[in-house]
């Protein structure tokens, strides 16, 4: 192990860490402030944090690319793919912002709007044509897709994981923590499938998101917003396609899978947020569940435990680690003999 290789994901994590701080204070100035819904009595909390995770990650990986030029000597192999995935992460992070900035009691920018932007970011990608452009389909076998598939299967990837990421929240730490247990289940991945340097570039976005959550979990003093859904969703798909392992991501991501269409059940129209009772536990905002949120709200009733707003995101977070676990062994031969 190269222990020069734990600077990068140090640099995300201590500036993170030390710039939210600020960035707390600078948006209560400012007023870029919001609600914090599942609590009794609801306080103004600072938003978009995700700003400051994004460029903790980002300084994080520009200390990895400098070692690679300076010390190693590399000035090919994947720098190119590096610099073409930070350039889509940064527009995610800019679209997710502009987004956060329009206010999500408004709408925000339009759903169209969005699929656009987001379809625009991944063009750094298709640039370049990441990936490998064969795919295996069962009874058909292995199919070169040649030019369809940086054009089709990029682009509906990042736009997919970026957009579907971004419904599974509402919640003190969810998020983050969300990102954080898949971001370190791709770097495991990453490291056994051949692919190092995207296990520290993942670890950068884990070190960067750990700081965040520090002053995200429960009682929030900073939310993520768009900025941050946007960027770790788009991360998780650059990543799984860089690394071809494409379908281990997509196992691990079978929560927000869930998350959509129970969010289709509702038209996209129903929070993720719970009720809040007068002894601060939770209830169901409606007859029906439209969210994981929902859905583990109701199961703790039905087993006369409590719901609070810790107890629903440590309860989805179990649900993500064993969701990891199974797509280990269910996938053990492609990741572990590589």
């Amino acid at each position: 192990m190269n222990y020069i290789l734990l600077v990068p994901i140090l640099v995300s994590f201590f500036l993170t860490f030390f710039l939210i701080p600020k960035w707390i204070k600078k948006t209560k100035e400012i007023g870029i402030v919001w609600e914090d819904m599942n609590k009794i009595k609801s306080e103004k909390v600072s938003g978009s944090g995700g700003v400051v995770v994004v460029l903790g990650f980002t300084i994080g990986v520009l200390f990895y690319v400098a070692y690679r030029v300076f010390f190693l000597g590399s000035h090919n192999g994947s720098l190119v793919e590096i610099f073409a995935m930070m350039v889509t992460i940064l527009l995610l992070a800019c679209i997710g912002f502009t987004d956060d900035l329009f206010g999500w009691r408004k709408g925000g920018l339009s759903k169209r709007s969005r699929i656009v932007l987001v379809a625009v970011a991944a063009i750094p990608l298709i640039a370049i044509n990441a990936g490998r452009s064969s795919i295996l389909f069962p009874f058909f076998g292995e199919i070169e897709l040649g030019i369809i598939y940086p054009l089709v299967f990029i682009s509906l990837g990042i736009v997919g994981a970026t957009t579907t990421y971004n419904f599974l929240a509402g919640f003190n730490g969810l998020e983050a923590g969300n990102g954080i247990l898949i971001l370190f289940g791709l770097t495991i991945v990453s490291y056994f499938t051949g692919n190092s340097w995207l296990a520290v570039i993942s670890l950068c976005m884990c070190a960067s998101l750990f700081a965040f959550l520090i002053f995200n979990f429960c009682p929030a003093k900073v939310f993520p917003g768009d900025s941050l859904t946007y960027a770790v969703g788009g991360l998780i798909a650059i990543v799984s396609i860089l690394g071809n392992f494409e379908k281990i991501a997509v196992f691990f991501f079978i929560p927000y899978m869930v998350e959509f269409i129970l969010k289709m059940r509702g038209r996209l129209s129903k929070y993720s947020f719970g009720k809040v009772l007068a002894n601060g536990t939770l209830d169901l905002n409606y007859d029906k569940i439209y969210s994981l949120n929902h859905l583990s709200i109701y199961l703790m009733k039905k087993i006369n435990v409590k719901p609070t707003e810790v107890r629903v995101v440590l309860s989805i977070w179990v649900f993500q680690i064993l969701l990891i676990i199974i797509g280990f062994i269910l996938f053990k031969n492609g990741i572990f003999n590589n």
